[in-house]
């Protein structure tokens, strides 16, 4: 999905980012975590040392589970995101274990300059997405848009049964843009219920307007009233939306050796 079908989506309907959770056994891995640090622009230089010489520790421990660093290009640009490779929650007791021989070096080298540090963990929606295997191949920027409903039962089943139909009508019109849905597991109190990503590989591939757009490709499965139908469905469901682009931090990644 490009930036004006991102418009489209934020104006109608209105993570880091992990295609990961899709790309392996649903069954067993749905499931990454998320964390964002906030830094102060003199401390910005020392906390990259930092989480350099946090992941070095993390290497020389043969710690097995990938986490991809991303930098925030839009919003708050001193803010970092990291989100760790998909897994079942009985991975993360194992990532947690294998993380403990460096928690000093997080905690002398990069904490002392994080201003504030958030933290969440992202369930794989796949019924809601519409992806393809190589969707990542090569890709440096993610756009990234975060859906807060509006409370009750009622708009969490209206939002997530008319994403499907989005879904499924991507699917059908073969469309070839695609994105990711998950949803946000015990974000704390203001937390988005759902993070909506796509990937591109450069700037000019962000920027280039969908053939089809999007909602023109909707209304080709399923007709100028259903989709207005879901349009408003969405919207009704839906109390906040806000989004931003990050890049790829290959830098600040650390990639679990195989």
């Amino acid at each position: 999905m490009k930036t004006t079908t991102m418009s489209c989506l934020a104006a109608a309907i209105a993570l880091a980012a992990s295609v990961n959770a899709l790309a392996a056994d649903m069954a067993k891995a749905t499931m990454t975590r998320l964390y964002t640090d906030t830094v102060a622009p003199k401390d910005q230089v020392a906390y990259e040392a930092g989480v350099k010489a946090y992941n070095k520790c993390l290497g020389d421990h043969g710690f097995k589970y990938t986490w991809t660093a991303l930098g925030h290009e839009t919003g708050n640009v001193y803010t970092y995101s990291y989100v760790s490779a998909a897994g079942s929650w009985a991975d993360f007791d194992k990532m947690h274990d294998g993380a403990k021989a460096c928690d000093d070096a997080w905690r002398t080298q990069a904490n002392p300059h994080i201003q504030s540090e958030y933290s969440a963990f992202l369930e794989a929606m796949p019924e809601l997405s519409h992806t393809s295997k190589d969707m990542m191949s090569n890709a440096k920027l993610v756009h990234i848009t975060f859906f807060t409903l509006k409370h009750g039962h009622d708009n969490h089943v209206a939002f997530t049964d008319a994403v499907k139909k989005l879904a499924a009508a991507a699917e059908k019109a073969k469309w070839p843009y695609y994105y990711t849905f998950q949803a946000v597991v015990d974000g704390d109190k203001g937390a988005a219920d759902f993070v909506l990503a796509n990937w591109s590989k450069s700037w000019a591939e962000f920027g280039a307007d969908p053939n089809p757009a999007f909602w023109q490709m909707v209304e080709g499965v399923y007709g100028k009233d259903e989709t207005a139908s879901l349009r408003k469905t969405v919207n009704d469901a839906t109390t906040d939306v806000n989004s931003h682009i990050d890049s790829v931090n290959a830098d600040l990644t650390y990639t679990a050796a195989k």
